[in-house]
């Protein structure tokens, strides 16, 4: 099978090529200015925001799978316009699509959302995730789109940098103890985000880690296992700084987890 990832230089990005190739697909990635460094994968320059571009790219290549891990926060034409160049491209060539999306299409006002659930963005990255569902969902009705939330790593994961930076004080800020999600270690999202794309199943799923820990706890655990002193973690409420985004969201993952090999595990277990 041939494979493209969009987005394939970023932290997921690189997991999933890196599983597509020990799965003996044939694999493209793409990047925004610098390519990856992974043997055996083709790379090529993209800017999803580029409709000509990114049709000239798939109708080039060809794929049979394309997943679409490109994003910016702070850029709603990549996140959302992009998201849509990519389905529009990825159905002329009768490509199968995965598309990336993100808890922060939630307000928080509900706590736990389930795959069903609809979308009620507070934020401008939120509301470009949502835009982005909506986009692929009317192009391509049999595409997957996966909703996810912190990624973390073995050491890779901008969180894990950050409480690394916050203990030394090479940064500054604090984590919230009342900013609650359900991180998901990189290795079973990319594992997950595969068996989805090679089964029938459409529509919305919801891949997250199955247990719901704060900001704060997130980085006392990372701390813990990497032999940093989490008293040096400096601690704060996001209700106390007026900061606008959802506070707790809960991924509901069971209806997902029942089709899956992969068994999403928590950080209290992925962190222990």
């Amino acid at each position: 099978m041939k494979a493209l990832i969009v987005g394939g230089s970023g932290f997921l990005g690189r997991k999933l090529a890196r599983r597509c190739l020990a799965a003996g697909y044939e694999v493209a990635a793409t990047c925004l200015t610098r390519p990856g460094e992974i043997a055996g994968v083709t790379w090529s320059p993209l800017d999803v925001r580029r409709q000509d571009e990114v049709h000239a790219l798939i109708s080039s290549l060809r794929p049979e799978l394309i997943i679409n891990a490109a994003y910016r926060h702070t850029d709603w034409t990549t996140t959302a316009v992009g998201a849509a160049n990519v389905a529009l491209a990825a159905s002329l060539v009768a490509a199968r699509l995965v598309q990336v999306s993100s808890d922060a299409v939630f307000s928080g006002a509900a706590v736990r959302y389930d795959e069903t659930c609809v979308p009620d963005p507070i934020t401008p990255y939120g509301a470009a995730k949502a835009a982005a569902e909506t986009a692929v969902s009317a192009i391509s009705p049999t595409a997957v789109i996966v909703r996810t939330s912190l990624i973390i790593g073995d050491g890779e994961s901008s969180h894990e940098a950050r409480v690394h930076a916050l203990v030394t004080r090479r940064s500054s800020g604090v984590l919230f103890t009342d900013d609650v999600r359900c991180p998901v270690h990189v290795a079973d999202l990319a594992a997950a985000l595969l068996e989805l794309a090679v089964s029938e199943h459409r529509g919305v799923h919801h891949v997250a880690g199955a247990d719901a820990v704060s900001r704060y706890e997130l980085g006392l655990l990372i701390a813990q296992r990497d032999g940093l002193d989490g008293g040096h973690l400096p601690s704060g409420r996001r209700a106390d700084t007026g900061l606008p985004g959802p506070v707790d969201v809960r991924l509901e993952c069971a209806m997902t987890q029942r089709r899956l090999r992969t068994r999403l595990r928590g950080a209290r277990e992925f962190l222990g």
